[in-house]
């Protein structure tokens, strides 16, 4: 056993702890289908939005953890849900009205409204592979409607007739007793309305394969089970998968859980081994609500990608998934400083560290040097205090404080900078409010005002701290709110940076400049 492998199964980090209960389910035999599969599901009701990315993301930090302690091959799959009725038109498509005649048709019948695919569902399968793509994910996407109508189920859907009585009672048992009588594992569509039904089965013939019921209109039908014509509810279609598709780890919300024992026990019933499984917390608006495909708030994954790195939205995700978030635009910075900040860290780190670090699992261990020499919470101050509208604004500072860096020798550095501007201008820029200085907070100012004109010991930006300590050190208890008015007085802000790197960043001559114009009520 190698040095890391060997780390590995020791290792506390959540994915590592998640791979070795997998790797127990194969402790005396490997897989009969040769490799371990890891599933993940989409619902394409609406866009795609960053709690689908985080699902895929997470589920391959846990895939790459079982490929570090294990030789079995792995697969991940991502499996869409298309074949779905659409329940309620979404609210944040073009001309929703023009989609309320095609309610309860699968999506993947449903017309595109943005007008650029197939269907509704094939547009919303494409925007989440585009994103997926863009992150490098290895998977392979299984849509639901070709999934049903090729045949591909047909195996499982026929068992789920034979079984059928034993699938309802599985179901019943946490049905309410209005919903029981109508109840039936298996929805037809209908073969002219192209609608999905839900109707009481009249019988359920399992040795033909077909399922007889009266439709909405009352008009008695039979339709066979296989090829398309039939699909399942989605709890017994989600164990249903698991057993059609031999799928051995899957996660999901915590809104989940509660149907874990329903999944598990209908997948056993139709021939195949439960799956280990992960519930996480779910993503909160700024508002605290849950996340919503349909209601469209939260972050997107476009907006994300705007403002801040990739790697720093999946910094996000391996954070604490057991932990609800709220998944918002003020946590951008954060996420982005910290996720250089563990960059630095991993280079010094041995094995054991590396492996608890969050960028071994971003990374699948191929771990970048980070080249951001300044933090992104300086260079939002930076674009503050400079009234940059593009990146090459910052520059000069960044260059005069670090001459050896440039947009060629530091890419993430450069692309920070682009990511900083656009984030002052939308979020920081609107919120801004400066006040006037205290009469103590004057004097400490005019005290470092007088103290940088007679400065001579270059940009080190921690001597330039101890300069600003001490202006505020014998005046202020605590001292903390001494930097409290250096933001508020200075950058208009309730916290910012440390102040010794902003002057190195910003400038000596120009603080001195900044200050004055506070002094002079210019900033308020």
């Amino acid at each position: 056993m190698t040095e890391t492998r060997e780390a590995a199964m020791a290792c506390k980090a959540w994915p590592f702890e998640e791979a070795r209960r997998l790797l127990k389910r194969y402790a005396k035999n490997p897989p009969e289908k040769g490799f371990v599969l890891f599933e993940t599901g989409y619902g394409p009701s609406g866009l795609p939005h960053i709690g689908t990315f985080g699902e895929v993301s997470r589920t391959t930090m846990v895939r790459r953890a079982f490929e570090e302690i294990s030789d079995i091959p792995t697969k991940l799959v991502c499996f869409s849900d298309d074949l779905d009725g659409m329940r309620k038109v979404p609210g944040n498509v073009p001309n929703p009205e023009a989609l309320s005649e095609h309610l309860q048709r699968p999506l993947t019948s449903v017309p595109d409204p943005f007008g650029t695919h197939e269907s509704f569902g094939h547009h919303n399968n494409a925007m989440l592979r585009r994103f997926l793509d863009t992150f490098g994910f290895d998977y392979e996407f299984i849509s639901a409607t070709e999934f049903y109508g090729s045949g591909k189920f047909d195996t499982v859907l026929m068992r789920a007739a034979e079984k059928y009585d034993e699938i309802m009672a599985v179901m019943l048992k946490s049905l309410r007793e209005e919903r029981r009588q109508t109840y039936s594992i298996f929805l037809p569509i209908h073969p002219e309305t192209g609608r999905v039904m839900y109707v009481p089965m009249k019988s359920v013939n399992a040795n033909e394969g077909t399922i007889t019921f009266d439709t909405e209109e009352g008009e008695e039908m039979t339709l066979p089970i296989t090829g398309g014509n039939v699909k399942l509810q989605w709890k017994p279609d989600f164990g249903a998968r698991w057993a059609a598709l031999e799928v051995d780890f899957e996660m999901y919300g915590k809104d989940h859980s509660t149907n874990t024992p329903i999944y598990d026990s209908i997948c056993r019933i139709l021939g195949h081994k439960a799956p280990e499984h992960f519930s996480y917390e779910l993503f909160l608006d700024a508002d605290g609500h849950k996340i919503s495909k349909t209601s469209g708030n939260g972050i997107s994954i476009d907006e994300w990608l705007t403002y801040a790195s990739s790697e720093s939205l999946s910094y996000f995700m391996y954070q604490k998934p057991k932990t609800a978030k709220r998944m918002h635009f003020d946590v951008i910075p954060k996420a982005m400083d910290e996720y250089h900040q563990q960059l630095r860290a991993y280079e010094g780190q041995d094995v054991k560290a590396r492996l608890n670090n969050p960028v071994w699992h971003i990374h699948g261990g191929d771990v970048p040097t980070s080249n951001m020499v300044v933090p992104f919470s300086m260079l939002l101050n930076l674009a503050a205090v400079s009234g940059a509208e593009e990146k090459d604004q910052l520059w000069g500072f960044i260059q005069r404080y670090a001459p050896e860096a440039s947009a060629a020798t530091h890419p993430d550095l450069d692309q920070a900078a682009g990511f900083a501007v656009r984030y002052y201008n939308d979020f920081v820029k609107p919120t801004k409010v400066f006040r006037a200085a205290t009469d103590l907070e004057r004097e400490a100012l005019e005290d470092l005002r007088a103290r940088l004109v007679a400065w001579d010991g270059g940009l080190d930006a921690e001597a330039l701290q101890s300069e600003v300590f001490a202006c505020g050190r014998e005046r202020f208890d605590p001292l903390r709110a001494w930097f409290t008015a250096l933001y508020e007085v200075l950058l208009g802000a309730s916290q910012g940076p440390r102040f010794g790197g902003f002057i190195a960043l910003y400038g000596v001559d120009e603080t001195v400049a900044l200050i004055d114009s506070a002094l002079a009520g210019d900033l308020v």
